[in-house]
């Protein structure tokens, strides 16, 4: 592997990294590390050793076939790179996530840093993982659904929509989109990608997807900017920028020197950040930095909230309290879905979808057709289903039949909707109409192929 001369030079000169250790680094094998979701807890394979800033995270001593592993599809844990994970410092040491919460993950697919935040906020608070590219919007919320918390939603907007929501999230979370350097030895194109063109691009479109969301953020509140790239342009330069543009104030984070994090400081402004070496940590190329914003915008949006939410009937909510622990639960009609969501979330839920692009809400339970409820998929992965929901345990074998849509056998299951579950975690809906079972799993979420 060949790394440009400008990144090795700019890291030597700015930062005195060994480049020789540096560049070795990126002939290893890239380490593997899960995130354990502790709702549900579980993983098909040993651990190695746990990764030191993050909660609930391993390393595993090799890299499985996680397409195998029903508890993947389960939810029961993240593949996540373990660098990455280090937001969770970022949140506990500059939040109190005991208190109601209204978060945003901007640039949220493919759901790590989203699935990670969900875990870390109560269920009073409100995760909003927006994703403005839309062909990436599935991934996004196949991941948040398969998580189960009952705290996130997901949107699909651009950056600059945000403006219609001043002042009214306590932190916010923007991995930006960059150059990717930082990803060489995970990703066999992102050299071949590569250009300071490349940088000087990414640069000002983070600029931009900052301009634009800053303003929603409130005073006092926390801003966590993360990327993967090595390039002080898309770093350090971009704390300078914010400083300079925006009434924030640098935190500085406390790290343990066993976790071989590189704390830096930007020329103009001497911003903290926090960059991740992978010849010095046990993960890739990461950089993150936090801020607390000083002062209030003036609001100035005038916008006439539209409701997308109706009221269920009587007969719907008789239906749902036979499926799910209503306790503290508010319920509404979002076109066919009957959707729920904490009481103590319920305003920001309705002022974010008269002001958002909607893609998922906290909870999905699903639809009343005739005398029949249907359940939605997304329901299946909840820890509010009652317990008189009729549940069946499979095998693996089974398991994975399931998932890839074949036919299966479940002779002693009883008649009507049931979950599948696997090690007793749940895995989706079935509904045995006696002479066949009808799978409930999304086409779309299916295996694919047989992988051995």
């Amino acid at each position: 592997m060949k790394i440009p001369t400008q990144i090795i030079n700019q890291l030597k000169e700015n930062f005195s990294v060994d480049v020789s250790a540096f560049e070795l680094s990126h002939t290893q094998i890239v380490p593997v590390s899960v995130r354990l979701n502790p709702l549900k807890p579980a993983c098909g394979f040993g651990f190695d050793k746990q990764v030191p800033w993050t909660s609930n995270a391993y390393y595993l001593p090799e890299r499985p076939i996680f397409t195998n592993d029903p508890l993947f599809h389960a939810g029961c844990y993240y593949v996540q790179e373990a660098s990455s994970m280090f937001v969770e410092q970022a949140f506990t040491q500059t939040v109190d996530a005991s208190k109601p919460l209204i978060v945003l993950d901007a640039c949220a697919a493919p759901g790590g840093k989203s699935t990670l935040l969900a875990s870390l906020l109560n269920e009073e608070s409100l995760l909003v993982s927006n994703e403005v590219i839309s062909t990436r919007v599935p991934v996004l919320t196949h991941n948040m659904a398969k998580w189960g918390s009952i705290n996130s939603m997901i949107t699909n907007n651009d950056p600059q929509d945000f403006s219609r929501l001043p002042n009214f999230f306590d932190v916010m979370v923007v991995d930006a989109p960059c150059s990717g350097s930082g990803l060489f030895r995970k990703q066999d194109d992102a050299i071949e990608h590569w250009s300071e063109e490349n940088v000087n691009h990414c640069s000002l479109r983070q600029q931009r997807i900052l301009t634009d969301l800053l303003p929603a953020l409130k005073q006092d509140g926390i801003l966590i900017y993360s990327t993967c790239s090595y390039s002080v342009e898309e770093n350090e330069n971009m704390c300078d920028y914010l400083c300079e543009k925006f009434s924030l104030e640098p935190i500085k984070l406390k790290t343990s020197p066993e976790w071989g994090i590189t704390e830096t400081q930007s020329e103009k402004h001497k911003t903290f950040g926090y960059r991740f070496f992978p010849h010095l940590t046990q993960g890739e190329g990461f950089f993150l930095a936090c801020f607390k914003k000083i002062t209030a915008e003036e609001n100035t949006v005038n916008r006439n909230q539209h409701k997308l939410f109706t009221k269920i009937s009587a007969d719907e909510d008789a239906a749902v309290k036979k499926f799910i622990n209503a306790y503290n639960l508010d319920f509404v009609k979002f076109y066919d879905d009957i959707c729920g969501f904490h009481k103590g979330s319920t305003y920001a839920v309705n002022k974010i979808t008269s002001a958002l692009k909607i893609k998922k809400l906290p909870l999905h339970i699903g639809q009343l057709k005739g005398k029949d409820f249907i359940p939605h998929p997304y329901l299946a992965y909840q820890n509010r289903i009652n317990n008189g929901v009729t549940k069946v345990d499979i095998d693996a074998s089974v398991a994975l039949q399931y998932l890839r849509k074949q036919p299966f056998l479940l002779p002693d299951a009883t008649k009507g909707f049931a979950l599948l579950t696997y090690k007793d975690f749940n895995l989706g809906w079935f509904k045995n109409l006696g002479n066949r079972i009808n799978n409930y799993y999304p086409a779309e979420w299916r295996i694919l192929k047989e992988i051995f």
